[in-house]
């Protein structure tokens, strides 16, 4: 059965195998490739990746027809690029640059240096204001607090009268036992 899109499995086809020697030179390059990078920098990064994948061809073992073109390979490099797309630097404005901080260089104390976006503003502000709303409260300020406070001070009498009563019935109801 064919497949339909031009994708063509690789069933029973050649496996290719990488070497464990040329495994480890990877590696190595790897490890000199990062220590440049720490060295000159972020710009030097990307010449060093054109630069390296013009050195390393794509399979193993060439072809006839590789073999020419890495002798015309150095050829392109001396030509002019073409365009000006190697000229202009071109960077998204709208990309977001995550800075990772370690805990120890965050002071907590410091007023924050960036602006903060109009969401994260209004939640501090209500924020704020809820804490400031349950201080006025506390201290009995606001409407709520004082009709609070005026209800307890309701039930508060209330129970005080209660208690009279029943001490007055327990002082009554002595007095009658002692009477018999």
């Amino acid at each position: 059965m064919s497949r339909r899109g031009g994708k063509k499995s690789h069933k029973g086809g050649r496996k290719q195998f990488t070497n464990p020697d040329e495994i480890d030179a990877q590696m190595k390059r790897e490890m000199e490739r990062q220590k440049r990078r720490e060295e000159l920098g972020s710009d030097a990064e990307e010449e060093e990746e054109e630069a390296l994948k013009m050195r390393q061809p794509n399979r193993d073992f060439p072809s006839s027809s590789e073999e020419s073109s890495e002798e015309s390979s150095d050829d392109d490099e001396t030509k002019k690029k073409k365009g000006v797309s190697h000229l202009i630097e071109v960077e998204n404005p709208n990309r977001v640059k995550s800075k990772m901080k370690k805990a120890k260089d965050v002071d907590v104390n410091a007023a924050p240096t960036q602006q903060l976006s109009r969401r994260e503003r209004e939640e501090l502000q209500k924020q704020q204001e809820r804490t400031r709303y349950r201080q006025l409260q506390m201290e009995g300020k606001t409407q709520e607090a004082q009709g609070d406070l005026a209800r307890l001070a309701i039930i508060k009498k209330n129970r005080e009268e209660a208690a009279r009563k029943r001490e007055q019935e327990k002082k009554a109801k002595e007095a009658k036992d002692r009477r018999k």
